[in-house]
């Protein structure tokens, strides 16, 4: 039975843990469990606040009521959220980078504009080949966003069945127990009616350990 882990609450904000392979709402899927009837379930209108891919874990953000949603939807379209993700990356990325690449909105849509950040933490020269462990900071929410200006710089991200390589994902599985999208959405901050916010999360098992076994440091994944 999936249970909320509920990272941060209060009068204006849920601020939980999603874990990979769940929903956060119905679309064309017809899964038994989302996070919207998690939260439901906990006895609050669920209003997220923003949206993460099926097999991405990290920090999902719900608003308690309409007031602060509206508020909040604001602030993303300012840009003025700072979204932090961790990511395995196929190669040896650059130190740092921008990315502008149009992508689509939703799936099916029309590009429009998209922009990101990216810093690399470390890397390591094992088989098959060598990796990156990178932050990612989108400053735009279009769809699969990270993934696909990842993808975009020829550094796709392990696991991911879209736009990386079926072949190398096998093989990262069977060596190093990685059975999943290596992406985690680290952390989140922004300022909101003059106060600070920062709500971060941990690197769930299912990222963290196969990232040691594969040689990155403790001090890699906070």
């Amino acid at each position: 039975m999936t249970e909320l882990k509920i990272i941060a609450e209060d009068n204006n904000f849920l601020i939980i843990q999603k874990e990979s392979g769940i929903l956060v709402h119905r679309g064309y899927a017809n899964d038994d469990i989302t996070y919207v009837d998690l939260v439901k379930d906990y006895g609050l209108v669920p209003r997220p606040l923003h949206r993460l891919d099926r097999q991405t874990s990290g920090i999902l953000m719900f608003a308690k009521s309409k007031i602060v949603a509206a508020e909040m939807r604001s602030l993303f379209d300012e840009k003025k959220i700072v979204k932090r993700y961790i990511t395995l990356v196929r190669g040896i990325s650059p130190d740092e980078g921008e990315i502008d690449h149009p992508i689509p909105k939703a799936e099916k849509a029309e590009r429009v504009p998209a922009h990101s950040t990216f810093s690399k933490i470390s890397s390591v020269n094992i088989q098959p080949r060598s990796l990156s462990l990178v932050n990612v900071f989108p400053t735009t929410g279009k769809f699969h966003q990270v993934r696909r200006h990842m993808k975009h710089i020829n550094h796709p991200i392990i696991g991911d069945a879209n736009y990386g390589k079926g072949a190398l994902n096998r093989e990262m599985k069977e060596r190093y127990g990685l059975d999943r999208l290596a992406l985690h959405a680290k952390s989140v901050s922004f300022t909101w009616r003059d106060e600070p916010y920062l709500f971060e999360t941990q690197i769930p098992d299912s990222l963290s350990l196969p990232l040691l076994k594969m040689g990155f440091l403790d001090t890699s994944l906070t």
